[in-house]
């Protein structure tokens, strides 16, 4: 707010400005008071003008900034002050984002590339590699009591379906990952990583692809990608930062487009993953399963199953098209499809884009655009 502001005098300051900016263009008072006017009031409540004044001399400069304009203490201008100060949010925590690749990009796969230098100046993100086995190393380190006691966590917590198995094999299979996620747990905190990115293709000592794991490590906060996509992992740990404490907020993950259902007004795509969907988006209590993986060659991983919780959503995805980054959202409906085969997924919902699912692949075509992204209900 800016009762009179002769701009000139901003300018060495905003030439220095390095942070969100928002222009709150309102005044303190919400009514003129007729009855009671005179200059000195005029003089000292030039909202009108002043708040011009400071707008023309911020656009000459060509920073970027919100305005938002309305008397202070209406709700609508509240909300939308609150809306504004998430993006602030996101916009700063973003220079903070480390992202830990213990794999490289999927063979052959062209999505899940990327600029890992122009990411760190656009967006901040410091994207470091790991070999698979020095995280594998801490993996072993874990106490046997550690893993018990995380165990016992597990079997408090979720459901626990055997669906024919042993149940002390079963609990073996189990053991695997709670080891693996105190494990990764332990080096992401010494080495302060905040995302994290495995493959399937490169596991080096792991007797299992991460997947009850790495399901925990991102409902408690961090940032995932499958297969190399570090654009993605990036985009999870700064979506869930962005959606902390937002009311009725329903969870945030990495999920990927699978299959279309194109029967008309029932459009919709499969929204899953093969392990990894963060357990935030779960509709009731997920249970464990242990289920073989074609993938990785590796002993059969232990994951979190669950549907996902029904309501509007949005979906985002960061690609790179070489020249420039372009990021792609949608908003979208959650509900719940037809029964899904025991094995085919870690967590499953439906995104209903409705009339719009056409364009929307389209749109995704045309841009070349991954098929990993996170989504926040």
């Amino acid at each position: 707010m800016h009762t009179f502001s002769p701009a000139k005098s901003w300018i060495l300051g905003l030439q220095e400005y390095r942070k969100p900016l928002l222009h709150l263009h309102t005044q303190f008072n919400q009514e003129i008071p007729y009855d009671s006017i005179d200059m000195d009031f005029m003089n000292e409540n030039q909202s009108a003008h002043g708040d011009r004044e400071f707008g023309h001399m911020v656009t000459r400069m060509g920073l970027v900034r919100e305005v938002i304009a309305g008397f202070w203490d209406d709700d609508s201008v509240k909300r939308r002050i609150a809306s504004w100060m998430r993006t602030a949010v996101g916009i700063v925590e973003s220079s903070h984002i480390r992202v830990v690749r213990f794999a490289d990009n999927m063979r052959n796969v062209a999505v899940t590339e990327g600029d890992k230098v122009e990411a760190q100046m656009k967006f901040g993100w410091e994207i470091d590699a790991y070999p698979v086995n020095e995280v594998a190393d801490y993996v072993s380190d874990v106490k046997a009591g550690d893993v018990s006691a995380l165990m016992e966590e597990y079997y408090d917590r979720y459901d626990i379906l055997l669906e024919g198995r042993d149940p002390e094999e079963f609990k073996k299979h189990v053991a695997v990952q709670a080891q693996i996620e105190l494990g990764f747990e332990a080096f992401l905190k010494e080495k302060n990583y905040q995302a994290i990115v495995t493959h399937f293709g490169d596991l080096g000592s792991l007797k299992q692809l991460p997947g009850l794991a790495i399901q925990r490590l991102m409902e408690k906060g961090y940032g995932f990608g499958g297969e190399g996509d570090w654009k993605t992992a990036a985009m999870v740990r700064l979506m869930k930062l962005m959606t902390e404490g937002t009311k009725d907020a329903k969870g945030t993950s990495f999920m990927e487009d699978y299959t279309y259902n194109l029967v008309p007004g029932k459009e919709g795509i499969l929204q899953a993953h093969m392990l990894e969907v963060c357990p935030s988006i779960a509709e009731g209590k997920a249970g464990i399963k242990v289920n073989p993986l074609s993938m990785g060659d590796r002993e059969d991983p232990a994951r979190l199953v669950f549907t996902a919780k029904e309501g509007r959503g949005v979906a985002a995805s960061l690609i790179d098209l070489g020249n420039r980054f372009r990021l792609i959202i949608n908003t979208v409906n959650c509900k719940k499809g037809g029964k899904i085969h025991a094995q085919a997924s870690g967590g499953v919902s439906i995104l209903d884009s409705g009339a719009k699912l056409n364009n929307w692949c389209r749109m995704l075509d045309i841009s070349r655009r991954c098929p990993s992204y996170s989504i926040y209900l």
